[in-house]
């Protein structure tokens, strides 16, 4: 008997990486689980049960990425790689380190890229693969207080699509899903008082994984999740103007909300 698919899993560790470890063990995958954080690893490893591994690697580095790839290799090649880790910062773009926005860039762009690059050669070789990049609904609508997250997740979106386009007369799917606003950790007291204030709806992670899984299994390439944020998407890109007066109308309650946690 074959094993199950391999699915790699990036950001394991955190809120939304948890809930869609959970729901892809459920559709019977092999998981191997990558974060930084071991206990959290661990714990979640051993939830899920002795099928399933993890690896602790900080994915900034070379030797990260080589482990990476090698464990994965050993344990059959990924039939699915799944690009989720991701850092955000809600802070005005003056007032950002420029270590800040070099991790933000290096994380959320050039960490997906260079790993997708790394696992090529052993996907290329699976007659249904899929490469997912978990992006967000600001890689298409420029935000306030967000610009260097909008500039990675741009950039993630874009390659995501030059990519599927270069592999399209090959069996390797390349989807991207983009979520809203996400109930988890990386949201904090900031994020969730401005989403408050403007009526910003919150998806739970489990939603979000359950709309992965069926991006999965349809093979829809792009996914962006929740209205009102779709139509924006639509019409930012067909009405740029016309989304700067809308935002520049919430850009007065976002200083407001600043100004009374400060």
């Amino acid at each position: 008997m074959s094993n199950p698919a391999l699915c790699v899993l990036t950001g394991a560790s955190g809120g939304l990486g948890h809930a869609m470890a959970n729901a892809l063990a459920k559709e019977g995958f092999r998981l191997l689980l990558v974060g930084r954080n071991e206990i959290k690893l661990k714990q979640l490893n051993n939830q899920l049960g002795s099928l399933h591994g993890h690896l602790v690697a900080d994915l900034t580095t070379e030797q990260g990425r080589h482990d990476l790839v090698s464990l994965a290799e050993q344990l059959g090649g990924a039939d699915v790689l799944i690009n989720n880790a991701g850092v955000n910062a809600f802070t005005a773009f003056c007032e950002q380190s420029t270590l800040d926005i070099s991790k933000t860039l290096e994380v959320n762009l050039l960490v997906p890229m260079l790993i997708t690059h790394a696992f090529l050669p052993q996907m290329r070789n699976k007659s249904h693969a899929k490469l997912v990049n978990v992006g967000s609904a600001f890689g298409s609508i420029g935000f306030p207080y967000h610009s260097s997250y909008c500039a990675s997740k741009f950039g993630l979106r874009g390659f995501t699509e030059a990519l599927k386009r270069e592999l399209s007369d090959q069996a390797l799917e390349v989807l991207y899903i983009a979520p809203r606003a996400t109930d988890t950790d990386i949201n904090g007291r900031t994020e969730r008082a401005i989403n408050s204030a403007l009526g910003n709806q919150m998806d739970s992670p489990d939603k979000v994984a359950q709309l992965l899984i069926k991006q999965l299994k349809t093979g829809e390439s792009r996914n962006v999740i929740g209205f009102p944020e779709k139509l924006f998407v639509k019409l930012n890109g067909l009405f740029p103007s016309l989304i700067d007066s809308a935002i520049a109308k919430k850009l007065i309650v976002m200083k407001r909300v600043l100004n009374e946690l400060n």
